[in-house]
């Protein structure tokens, strides 16, 4: 007997326009435009932030829900996305409908009801999915540890409704009581077979989830030991066969030199003429020294301990003496923003930043410098580097996670062979990064070999069809068991 046709509701705290304040917001928008282009039945659901409201159209009262575990009523709004998906949006004022975005006030604070405004988004998946109204899933595909309670919910209430859980970032887990998740709806049958290890969100998800994906290959081994794991090596440890990892892709229609609306001149592999236009745009907007000779290093990035800007930081003297100029575009820690404000009084025409989110100056960074930097700590997929490799733009990567298998650093004799796209180092070291941008500064001269190199990484496909085959694959072996 052949599986059911998987009916899925993707449940994901950030999807963009809606919401964005990383890559999961860019995953939740493309992939399931993929899946539903690949005849997956495929539905949306999203808390109803403030500015959920101007991207959504048709939106209308869909479903009602009395008392949902202790949080009250809650309406759900239907309507479609700007991609044309169906979409619900999980109505609760007292916990959506405030400044700022999904998971800070507009001062840049942690909201402290984080776990119960997520609780929510949960509850509302797990009574839609049990509800049996004119549509109901058959797989619930949550995201991260914001939806990570769904299975735990739906195997005590829909258990003939599989679960899909990915990864996106172990380090974050929405940790939790007993008492918390209990007042979420978990039941304490769940709570007591996890026995006395560390409880959070995630945790519960890992262990109850029918299956579970992280967004690359390398990731989902980096996951099983315990310099990634985040504390829960074992537990992914103990489920590795129910363990995949699919690399994340890219929308190449947002995504594409040819045809992006924000920059200043479109270009290809087989005429990169404008490249160097674009170049010479972005020099100029921000206010650098227009020399086009100087390799131009570009960093967009949420700036965090994670992406190893650190290292950018303490090595950025070595690379403007080695005739290099650098622009970051990115919001975080206060150390690193002080950094790089500071490397940019001090070097006010080699040295631009911007400390603020700006999706249009990110594509003309990623499309106008040379080299773009991510030395991240761990990176589960990454998707910049990709963005750069389209872009023409060198990546200068360290060799974790998506990194480590979407930037291949084979030397020059690969550049000739079409096999080269970048630079990775694998010691997370000043020394090492510093080393890896030399080689990329090094090279820049030879323009014959920089453009090869450049041509290699703008002909890799990561468009999404290849991975949301794989994720079709992984709806169907849930819906066979």
């Amino acid at each position: 007997m052949s599986a059911a046709e998987p009916r899925v509701l993707f449940v994901s705290s950030e999807i963009f326009p809606m919401a964005k304040t990383g890559g999961l917001g860019d995953v939740a928008a493309s992939l399931p435009v993929a899946l539903a282009h690949s005849g997956v039945d495929i539905r949306l659901m999203m808390p109803a932030y403030p500015s959920t409201f101007e991207h959504v159209r048709g939106l209308a009262v869909d479903r009602h829900f009395d008392d949902v575990a202790g949080f009250g009523d809650i309406d759900l709004l239907g309507g479609r996305t700007p991609s044309d998906l169906r979409i619900w949006l999980v109505v609760c004022r007292r916990l959506y409908d405030r400044p700022g975005g999904p998971y800070h006030d507009e001062y840049g604070n942690q909201w402290p009801d984080n776990l119960e405004r997520f609780a929510l988004l949960c509850q509302a998946a797990g009574r839609l999915a049990a509800d049996g109204g004119d549509w109901s899933p058959n797989v619930v595909h949550a995201n991260d540890f914001h939806a990570a309670l769904i299975p735990s919910l739906l195997n005590g209430r829909a258990s003939d409704v599989k679960t899909l859980l990915t990864i996106h970032n172990a380090l974050y887990q929405g940790e939790a009581t007993r008492e918390q998740l209990r007042s979420f709806g978990v039941p304490s049958q769940r709570l007591e077979r996890f026995g006395s290890g560390k409880l959070s969100f995630l945790s519960l998800g890992v262990q109850q989830a029918g299956l579970l994906n992280a967004v690359s290959p390398t990731y989902a081994k980096e996951l099983q030991t315990p310099e990634y794991g985040c504390g829960l090596e074992d537990l992914f440890a103990a489920r590795a066969r129910d363990l995949s990892g699919i690399l994340n892709g890219v929308d190449y229609e947002l995504w594409d030199p040819g045809h992006d609306p924000h920059l200043a001149h479109a270009y290809s592999d087989r005429n990169l003429a404008g490249k160097a236009s674009c170049k010479a745009a972005l020099l100029e907007e921000m206010h650098l020294d227009t020399s086009l000779s100087a390799p131009l290093i570009g960093i967009v990035s949420r700036l965090t301990w994670q992406k190893g800007l650190d290292l950018v930081i303490r090595s950025a003297e070595h690379l403007l003496t080695a005739g290099a100029r650098i622009v970051v575009l990115g919001v975080g820690e206060k150390s690193l923003a002080h950094g790089f404000r500071d490397l940019a009084d001090r070097h006010p025409d080699r040295v631009g930043a911007r400390l603020e989110h700006d999706e249009a100056l990110a594509h003309r960074i990623i499309a106008g410098a040379d080299i773009f930097a991510m030395p991240s700590r761990f990176e589960p997929c990454g998707l910049s580097q990709l963005y750069s490799l389209r872009y023409g733009t060198v990546p200068v990567v360290s060799a974790v996670g998506g990194l480590a298998d979407s930037v291949v650093d084979a030397g020059e004799r690969g550049i000739a062979e079409g096999a080269t796209t970048g630079f990775a180092f694998t010691e997370l070291t000043p020394q090492a990064f510093l080393a890896a941008a030399r080689k990329a500064i090094g090279l820049y001269p030879n323009r014959a070999l920089w453009q090869a190199l450049q041509r290699n990484g703008m002909r890799q496909d990561f468009g999404w069809d290849r991975s949301a085959q794989s994720y079709r694959e992984l709806y169907g072996r849930l819906l066979s068991t």
